[in-house]
């Protein structure tokens, strides 16, 4: 083989011969989100693998993707909704229904914070979105990234990677909107310490949701089921190696698997279409319409309740754990810095995770093949 044929052989095998303008952008997208999530914070954990997934599959003839390379087989986790499932098994370990138990007023909270679901569902449609297309789109308003990651695989998982980048815009919605609805002296309300939460409560309570919500919509019962499996290793005070493995290791190992695979969904001629920034804008639509709705019930509660309810943590409604609690915990401080507004919406946020599970399986009982 002469000289020259080696060199343009060599020429061929380079990524150089074949790097389009497609995936020069989608890696100029992949570097800011990386930045949101390293320099910004902007959900990290699920961002930054997400990120740099995005990174490696716009690098032309590495052929992770193609059968037998590595994203080839990550993809399954997805495809098959375990990534999601076990993950919740994780975030169930790690969460405390004793503010909500406290408080199951917070259910209403949860519940009012679904409405960018279905409003953005109807909006879909008459954007030109199939039903199926419309639900997963329609649920990003619940802001719970394995329920929307879950149901999107299920009905429309063509469009999985355009909705799961759109789950970072969360931190970048509520804090303009607490502001626009609500007054400083809404944000300085103080709350009353909650009530003691017993443990016998705290037992019964995942093993009752568990039992009404698959009885009610049995298709979501894969994920909610996970959800409260890891709440009851937590909860029994028996299972605590258990409860430490999903908490920690099996949710740090799913959650990198869950972003990798969904960034190596994103290749350039397949995401830069128009269908995603009308995704992008209806997702943000989403969580526009469900904070609002938290927001707005949590100033009638506080109407109602004569300013013992701090609307704040209305918006933390969406099921964003702990990201949207943490929210109204900052935005009530800088008003009252001695304002503690965390664990009361804490009931919320896990309000939230149920409400979106229970429109996940209205969707799916209604759209999906169950």
């Amino acid at each position: 083989m002469s000289f020259t044929n080696t060199m343009v052989n060599l020429w061929n095998n380079m990524g150089f011969s074949t790097f389009t303008w497609q995936q020069g952008v989608m890696i100029g997208i992949s570097l800011i989100l990386l930045f949101l999530a390293i320099g910004k914070k902007f959900e990290p954990f699920l961002l930054l693998p997400i990120a740099f997934g995005m990174l490696l599959v716009n690098l032309p003839l590495t052929g992770l993707t193609q059968e037998g390379g590595l994203f080839y087989y990550l993809s399954f986790g997805v495809n098959t909704s375990i990534y999601p499932c076990l993950i919740f098994l994780g975030i169930g370990a790690m969460t405390d229904f004793g503010p909500l138990l406290a408080n199951p007023s917070c259910l209403l909270l949860g519940a009012a914070s679904q409405l960018g679901v279905y409003v953005t569902f109807i909006v879909a449609c008459f954007a030109g979105f199939t039903p199926q297309e419309a639900a997963a789109i329609g649920i990003i308003g619940g802001a719970d990234g394995p329920v929307t990651i879950y149901l999107t695989a299920t009905l429309a998982n063509h469009l999985l990677p355009m909705i799961a980048v759109s789950m970072a815009l969360v931190p970048l919605i509520q804090p303009p909107l607490i502001h626009l609805l609500t007054t400083k002296k809404e944000r300085s309300i103080e709350m009353h310490q909650l009530r003691v939460v017993t443990r016998k409560e705290k037992i019964i309570f995942p093993i009752v949701v568990i039992l009404f919500t698959c009885l009610l919509f049995p298709s979501i019962a894969p994920l909610l089921g996970m959800f409260m499996l890891g709440n009851l290793l937590r909860e029994s005070g028996v299972t605590n190696r258990l409860s430490d493995t999903a908490q920690n290791s099996m949710m740090n190992m799913f959650t990198l698997l869950l972003g990798i695979s969904i960034g190596s969904r994103t290749a350039g001629n397949e995401f830069l279409q128009i269908d995603t920034l009308i995704i992008l804008g209806l997702g943000l639509l989403a969580f526009c319409i469900s904070t609002i709705g938290g927001l707005l019930f949590g100033k009638l509660m506080c109407v109602i309740t004569k300013g013992k309810i701090n609307p704040l943590i209305g918006s933390a409604g969406v099921a964003a754990v702990p990201m949207a609690a943490r929210i109204s915990q900052v935005e009530g401080r800088k008003v009252n810095p001695s304002n503690f507004l965390l664990m009361h919406a804490m009931g919320p946020n896990v309000a939230g995770v149920i409400g979106s599970s229970v429109a996940a399986g209205f969707l799916l009982s209604i759209f999906g093949v169950f």
